[in-house]
């Protein structure tokens, strides 16, 4: 599974990456002001979030030995 990796440091709350999830496997924590990766199993690794950070406080990890879904092999003939 891709994992979501924050630097704290760097984050400055911008919400940025949490827009920037069209499949909204980011959600945003009110309480800490920081985004956390809630449904990792629905990343495709488009890296958006990381590539909208201004600050690189974003990082994804792609777990490249997870299994294909099965949408993407059922369309491969």
């Amino acid at each position: 599974m891709n994992s979501f990796i924050l630097d704290e440091s760097k984050c400055t709350g911008c919400k940025i990456c949490y827009k920037a999830c069209w499949l909204d496997v980011i959600r945003w924590d009110e309480k800490t002001d920081r985004p956390f990766f809630a449904y990792p199993q629905d990343c495709v690794e488009c890296n958006y979030c990381e590539i909208s950070c201004p600050s690189g406080a974003v990082n994804i990890k792609i777990d490249y030995d997870k299994p294909f879904p099965d949408a993407y092999i059922s369309g491969i003939r």
